[in-house]
């Protein structure tokens, strides 16, 4: 019996001791799935529309059917990563309080994502054709991580936004914002409106 009690109180000192042992642990660190992303290859938008652009090949364009669509909305759709980038165009009609109006309806809609922002960075870039686009890149955990419009100020108004069918956090999703990103820059410097020489 006293043998007993002996070689449980030696086990539970051994336990003890391995348990206290461990308190060099460091546990192993999150990591995020390797994302393979292949190489930047486009194609022109063949639709007919009062713009042109290229965009990538990893993607697909469908009409956009909402029950606000107007004529020449669309979606770039990259079902790979499940993004999604909308476009939406407005005519100006040579009216600067129309073009007033959809660069402030923009800013509102950039806006609306103060709440889960870190940081909004606006740019404003040259297209080798000579136009100005504005491109808004939002930080932190929001819907839309990447934002512009591009126009003539006169005849033509696009605009569009990145947005994400998953839950997955911004952070992992990076590398992947990162990629569509430089899509997005290349479709603003090959964007012309109809009529201008490709």
């Amino acid at each position: 019996m006293h043998f007993l009690k002996y070689l449980l109180c030696l086990l539970g000192g051994l336990c003890l001791f391995a348990c206290g042992s461990s308190s060099d642990y460091v546990p192993k660190p999150l990591g995020h799935n390797r994302i393979d992303l292949p190489p930047a290859q486009y194609q022109a938008l063949r639709e007919k529309h009062p713009y042109f652009f290229e965009y990538s090949r990893e993607a697909y364009i469908r009409p956009d059917s909402s029950s606000i669509a107007e004529p020449h909305w669309i979606h770039i759709i990259y079902p790979r990563f499940k993004a999604d980038v909308q476009i939406t165009y407005k005519s100006v009609k040579k009216d600067p309080q129309f073009f007033a109006e959809f660069v402030d309806d923009a800013h509102k809609l950039i806006n609306k994502h103060m709440v889960k922002a870190t940081a909004i960075e606006e740019t404003v870039i040259q297209t080798p054709s000579g136009k100005t686009a504005a491109v808004y890149e939002l930080e932190g955990e929001v819907p839309s991580q990447f934002q512009f419009y591009i126009s003539d100020s006169t005849r033509h108004f696009l605009r569009g936004a990145l947005y994400f069918r998953t839950a997955t956090k911004n952070d992992s999703l990076a590398p992947i914002i990162d990629y569509i990103k430089k899509d997005i820059i290349h479709l603003l410097n090959t964007t012309r409106w109809s009529g201008e020489s490709r």
